[in-house]
């Protein structure tokens, strides 16, 4: 027998998102090598995951069309409580580091590469860290080597080339920074 506060947890989640999204998140959260409750919002296009390296996803959402490509020898982290919205697409070919209760808007790209040799022929790669509870307006995009902080606020439709400080909100293209909290 179950433990009351267990039962209860589990109505909240099941009242939240139905038996059929935790279903569909079961089936998904196997292309994980580390993976806590996660839940798939919707349908179709059902997430796309290209796993080559590894992926730890803590109890998150996933919405129709969201896309995670991990390179070999790369990794992506997903913080609990974190919802990645529709049509989203991360690209790791080092390392993405997303942070707890983070909500990352419509056709946002997160990435670490820029996926072809530059013409001197190196592939560009820098790690990406997002922090904690970090809000990411949609169709942002957030280029190698950035670092968002804590509390930090992206507008819709930025590029993001460089770092932004915890509790700052930045917008535009490229991304600068409009306001400190």
């Amino acid at each position: 027998m179950l433990p009351t506060f267990t039962i209860q947890r589990i109505q909240r989640r099941l009242s939240k998102s139905g038996a059929w999204e935790h279903l569909l998140g079961l089936w998904l959260r196997r292309k994980f090598q580390q993976a806590g409750l996660v839940v798939v919002c919707g349908w179709w296009p059902f997430p796309s995951v290209i796993n080559r390296g590894h992926i730890a996803v803590e109890n998150c959402a996933f919405f129709p069309g969201v896309r995670l490509e991990c390179w070999e020898g790369a990794s992506i982290r997903i913080g609990n409580g974190t919802y990645l919205n529709r049509n989203t697409e991360i690209v790791a070919s080092k390392r993405i580091s997303i942070g707890r209760d983070c909500k990352i808007g419509r056709d946002v790209m997160i990435m670490d590469t820029d996926q072809h040799p530059l013409p001197n022929g190196d592939l560009q790669r820098a790690p990406v860290t997002i922090g904690d509870d970090v809000w990411i307006g949609a169709r942002a995009i957030i280029l190698k080597g950035v670092t968002i902080g804590d509390h930090a606020v992206v507008g819709a439709g930025s590029v993001v080339t460089r770092d932004i400080p915890s509790r700052a909100l930045a917008a535009g293209a490229p991304a600068r920074i409009l306001r400190r909290s």
